[in-house]
């Protein structure tokens, strides 16, 4: 697990030290004329909604950096100022925003909206299954004291359409509530983006039952416990979550060439911004691709300047999961 750095309390003691002398800024639901809405996402899933719904109706801005590994983020004073100025601050939850619960200790929500994208659906818990090595901290801590700690929640609510659906809802109501004068745009955007996020999800479901397999293998970490449960598939991956220890692992190796052989998977996955070590070696093995699965924490500078959306990341998991189960 990440640890907090200690100074970020002073940091933001800071911060906030400062901004608690600057003039308070009037409600957001009643800007004038003109002055738009600062909305501040923590990675490229919240960001991407965002403009769907609010175009160029907002101020927008996403910490994460294109082509940053999202799970070791750490905000900078320029970033935690930015996130006091917001009128909307978005951030998913879990070990990752572990950070953030620091932030909100400080922030005045009367003027700072907030939503957690973990709040928006039913989080279901990480989970082992056969093959992958947990991680040493959570094997250290289940077993601290004797005693059985509660299970860790998945963060990735956005990996599955389904799911992407209820949080873009959410987010439309914070912004017709903030911005009572452009409610009528936000909901028409949203209406629309709904659908094709719908879309989205009836394609994945006929794949899925078109398909001659219902099992994906992953070498690499595993983000898609919500898309899986959603789509009635099976898979098997190296790392749960988005684990920290990642090191490659020899028996974790044999048990996935094994389990590819065995059910002459011809697909093996990779997530983004991967070094694709355990993939490529599996593939290499096997004579199966290795091939890249959204999990669209992030984009790279490239596929952000170029336009990518969740949309466009997630037609491309529809055409490479078609792949792997046939």
């Amino acid at each position: 697990m990440r640890k907090i750095i200690a100074f970020w309390c002073l940091i933001v003691m800071s911060i906030f030290m400062v901004t608690a002398c600057a003039p308070s800024k009037p409600a957001a639901a009643t800007k004038a004329a003109g002055q738009k809405l600062k909305v501040v996402c923590t990675i490229f899933p919240a960001y991407d909604f965002v403009r769907q719904v609010a175009g160029d109706k907002v101020d927008l801005t996403m910490l994460l950096k294109p082509g940053a590994e999202s799970h070791s983020f750490e905000p900078s004073p320029k970033d935690m100022a930015a996130i006091q100025a917001s009128d909307l601050f978005i951030y998913v939850g879990g070990d990752s925003d572990a950070w953030v619960e620091k932030i909100l200790q400080g922030l005045d929500q009367k003027k700072v909206h907030t939503l957690k994208m973990m709040d928006c659906v039913q989080t279901v818990p990480e989970e082992l299954v056969a093959g992958m090595q947990p991680e040493k901290d959570d094997a250290a801590a289940k077993t601290a004291g004797g005693k059985e700690t509660d299970p860790e929640m998945d963060e990735h609510v956005w990996t599955s359409p389904v799911n992407a659906i209820k949080i873009v809802a959410r987010i439309t109501k914070e912004l017709d509530g903030l911005d009572s004068a452009h409610k009528e745009e936000y909901d028409r955007r949203a209406q629309n983006y709904i659908q094709k996020l719908q879309g989205l999800d009836q394609q994945f479901k006929e794949v899925v039952a078109r398909g001659h397999r219902k099992e994906i293998l992953v070498g690499d970490r595993f983000p898609f416990r919500y898309f899986c449960k959603e789509y009635g598939l099976k898979y098997y991956a190296a790392y749960p979550g988005c684990s920290t220890d990642t090191e490659v692992n020899a028996g974790t190796i044999a048990f996935l060439v094994d389990k590819a052989k065995h059910d002459k998977l011809p697909v093996v996955f990779h997530i983004e911004l991967s070094n694709e070590k355990m993939a490529q070696a599996i593939a290499e093995s096997t004579g199966a691709k290795n091939l890249l699965l959204n999990a669209v924490h992030n984009v790279s500078a490239a596929d952000f300047k170029a336009g990518a959306t969740y949309e466009s990341l997630m037609q491309h998991n529809v055409a490479v999961l078609k792949e792997a189960l046939n």
